[in-house]
C-alpha cells in the first residue's frame, strides 16, 4: 500500500475556478485534503456553508480518500431546482392548440 496519496480539491463560484493538488498520508481523510489545500482561507470561505464531494458523490469531512480522489467544496443551492423549474412552467407561454394530426379526410 503507497505511504502517500495524491488527490486534487476543487472550487468553483462565480468568477473562481481552484484546483489545488496535495500529498498526504495513506489514511488520509477529506477534511485532511481540504485543510491542506488552503482553498479556505484563500478565498475567506465559512466550511460551516460548504458541503463535500468525491468524483461528485456527496462526501462528508470524514470520508476516507484513495490516491486519484478529487475533492469538490460544494457551495449552497441559491434556489430550490423544483421550485425554479415550476416558475418557469407558471411564466411560459400556453401552448398553441396543433391541428389533428390524425383529423378524419373528407371524402
Amino acid at each position: 500500500m503507497k505511504e502517500i496519496i495524491v488527490v486534487t480539491v476543487a472550487y468553483a463560484a462565480p468568477e473562481i475556478e481552484t484546483l489545488v493538488r496535495v500529498e498526504l498520508p495513506a489514511r488520509a481523510v477529506l477534511a485532511d485534503a481540504v485543510a491542506a489545500s488552503g482553498i479556505l482561507d484563500r478565498h475567506e470561505l465559512d466550511p460551516r456553508l460548504l458541503g463535500y464531494a468525491i468524483f461528485g458523490q456527496r462526501a462528508t469531512a470524514s470520508t476516507p480518500l484513495a490516491d486519484g480522489d478529487r475533492v469538490e467544496l460544494t457551495r449552497p443551492l441559491v434556489a430550490d431546482p423544483k421550485d425554479a423549474r415550476r416558475r418557469r412552467a407558471a411564466e411560459a407561454t400556453p401552448p398553441q392548440p396543433r391541428a389533428q394530426a390524425n383529423a378524419r379526410k373528407r371524402g
